[in-house]
């Protein structure tokens, strides 16, 4: 299987805790044979979380730079570029009143790519569901409950 990393999914390698489930779905992928995709656009997410943090004085930049590095330079991690017509289908998104554009982003890379989207994100599958488009979505529950290598 191949995945994209939702924002939540690459906190915890920057020293960012977000909760079991994530570790426990990392844990599982590591030991898997799973293609794991990232966007630019996770990465700046994570920045903006960063950046909270830093302003709550919780933030360990030290923790954060080696993760960084771990992912831009140790080639577990595929970078996917988007196109413009990724763009485009985020703004429809946004116009159909989803209004996360990095999730929107993430989304139709997903679809671009024919890659998983996995995801915490609950609203983003209903609003996918309730549009009626195809779901890309894979949450950690869907992984950790898998036998089979992905």
């Amino acid at each position: 299987m191949k995945l994209l990393l939702d924002t939540s999914f690459i906190l915890p390698t920057l020293g960012i805790d977000t909760g079991e489930d994530t570790r426990q779905t990392l844990k599982k992928l590591a030991n898997l044979k799973t293609e794991i995709h990232i966007s630019r656009y996770t990465l700046l997410e994570s920045l903006w979380v960063a950046a909270k943090l830093i302003k709550n004085q919780e933030f360990n930049s030290e923790r954060f730079q080696l993760g960084l590095r771990s992912i831009l330079e140790t080639g577990r991690y595929t970078k996917v570029d988007e196109n413009p017509q990724t763009f485009i289908q985020a703004l429809r998104l946004y116009s159909l009143g989803h209004k996360d554009m990095v999730d929107n982003l993430l989304y139709t890379t997903s679809k671009t790519h024919s890659l998983k989207l996995l995801t915490l994100d609950t609203e983003l599958k209903d609003f996918i569901t309730h549009q009626g488009l195809k779901d890309t979505t894979i949450f950690p529950n869907q992984i950790l409950q898998r036998k089979e290598h992905l």
